[in-house]
């Protein structure tokens, strides 16, 4: 089933003259894919990853998500869906700094209905997957920005999610841990994790399987 179906969407923002933040956008991801969306501040980058992340809605057009139609949805079946169907990797890693690694990544599940019992063993696995399950005890301070990042991207792959979607996941990053969070995103790519990484940064960006740029509201797959 196709993860994500965008077909006409648009969002306006009043203003004057309105402002046309996504114009007639269509997109397709599919189990799997690695995507990213590349564009300038101010392109629609951030609206269309609201609309992604269900945090906002379009004006016009349909939204699928892993095949549940969410235009029609009310709030409480769009923060449902959201916290079931997505994870969110931000530029700022949100981790509390009072608390294990491993607490940290448990912390995703405690407002979904799972097993209580096996909640720390599924953060160490999370962890494992993403090669720092020999960081499980430490807090966040004694961690580098890389691991810090990797532990955000444990967490959000702890529900096991259709969809990790990822805010400018390497702003806030060096070039050697930029590197160290790219080979993740290349090696979740080959299990099967299906990314959108959301950057103005070509060089991120051209890491991706795939490649859409956003350019005034606008979306066009650029080709391999």
């Amino acid at each position: 089933m196709t993860v994500i179906h965008l077909t006409g969407v648009g969002r306006t923002f009043p203003a004057d003259p309105p402002v046309h933040a996504l114009r007639d956008v269509d997109l397709r991801v599919e189990p799997g894919d690695y995507l990213s969306v590349v564009g300038a501040s101010g392109s629609g980058k951030s609206t269309l990853l609201n609309t992604l992340g269900l945090l906002d809605r379009p004006d016009s057009g349909s939204y699928l998500l892993d095949g549940v139609e969410t235009t029609t949805l009310d709030d409480r079946g769009r923060t449902s869906l959201r916290g079931s169907r997505i994870g969110f990797v931000f530029q700022a890693f949100h981790l509390l700094p009072h608390r294990s690694t491993v607490d940290n990544v448990a912390l995703a599940e405690v407002y979904r209905k799972t097993d209580r019992a096996h909640r720390a063993q599924r953060a160490e696995a999370a962890l494992a997957r993403v090669g720092l399950a020999h960081r499980a005890a430490f807090d966040p301070g004694k961690l580098s920005g890389g691991e810090r990042q990797r532990v955000a991207i444990a967490r959000a792959l702890v529900g096991e999610p259709a969809l990790l979607l990822c805010d400018e996941p390497t702003g806030n990053l060096d070039r050697a841990n930029t590197g160290a969070v790219l080979d993740l995103f290349d090696e979740l790519g080959e299990q099967g994790v299906t990314l959108v990484v959301i950057t103005h940064d070509e060089e991120v960006s051209a890491r991706a399987a795939r490649r859409v740029r956003i350019d005034d509201g606008r979306l066009s797959e650029e080709l391999r």
